[in-house]
């Protein structure tokens, strides 16, 4: 096996995290090379099993692997026996059977990456699991952020977007807050979950409050079908009240950086020109 399971930030403590992204820093070093490969997993096989569709997150891992000389299988439910009604335990056991060094896991329903984890010997990464967490996209924004920061402490990190249902905002409150940032949620009420304050964040429903001084502005990706009815009445009127521009960016820092996670909804969380920038 290659190390231990990856299933959420909740679990890590500070030292955990601060770890990781030392590792992550002195792993980039590979990608200024003109032969982007080392041998750290060689005769090791990695299995990317992707419940729910997502180019950039498994050509991610999938890169990843490769580059540490690893065998990477791609498995997807629409090819696999899930598609025959097996269920998710058997084909745990059977992956299990196979003996992998490392499983990826990315799927809709929250808890499935951790089902996973009890039925295999191997250790398994959660790539996303509903609104659950998605830890290693937090891993990513975290590491952006000491990189253009070179600190968490004293940082003010505004989340701003549809937080219910988010799982990078999730992953991201317990990161942050645990490195000594202070994180604040902005969003419509219907897209502000009863409770956050437990997570140690401040919420807003002004975006104009919610930006004064911050220091990182990170734009959730709304699912479109959301803006309509219950959750918000119009496109159009969510990114006149929730969408960042220029001039609702001047109530940040000046030297405030603007974070999305992807695929951006053009227009709506952040405009043509951020989005560009």
């Amino acid at each position: 096996m290659i190390g231990e399971d990856l299933l959420g930030i909740a679990p890590l403590d500070r030292a955990r995290i601060e770890l990781i992204l030392e590792t992550a820093e002195r792993m980039q070093e590979i990608a200024s090379r003109d032969v982007k490969k080392v041998p750290t997993l060689r005769g090791r096989t990695v299995v990317n099993l992707f419940f729910e569709p997502s180019t950039r997150t498994q050509t991610s891992f999938e890169i990843a692997g490769k580059r540490l000389a690893a065998d990477v299988v791609n498995f997807s439910s629409g090819s696999s026996s899930l598609s025959k009604a097996e269920s998710l335990l058997d084909t745990a056991k059977t992956l299990d059977a196979m003996d992998p060094d490392a499983v990826i896991v990315r799927h809709r329903v929250a808890g499935v990456p951790q089902r996973i984890a009890d039925a295999l010997q191997a250790p398994v990464i959660n790539a996303g699991d509903g609104a659950h967490e998605h830890p290693t996209q937090a891993l990513l924004d975290m590491l952006t952020v000491y990189q253009e920061k070179s600190r968490f402490e004293g940082l003010t990190v505004t989340i701003v977007g549809d937080i219910a249902h988010s799982r990078v905002a999730r992953s991201n409150i317990y990161g942050f807050t645990k490195l000594g940032a202070e994180v604040r949620v902005a969003g419509p009420p219907t897209m502000l979950p009863p409770g956050i304050e437990d997570l140690g964040v401040k919420t807003y429903t002004s975006l104009r409050e919610a930006l004064d001084g911050a220091d990182v502005v990170m734009a959730l990706r709304i699912q479109l079908e959301r803006l309509t009815g219950a959750y918000f009445p119009s496109v159009r009127e969510y990114s006149a009240t929730f969408g960042i521009d220029r001039a609702k960016l001047r109530f940040a820092k000046s030297d405030a950086i603007v974070m999305h996670p992807g695929p951006v909804n053009r227009g709506v969380e952040l405009s043509n020109e951020l989005t560009d920038d």
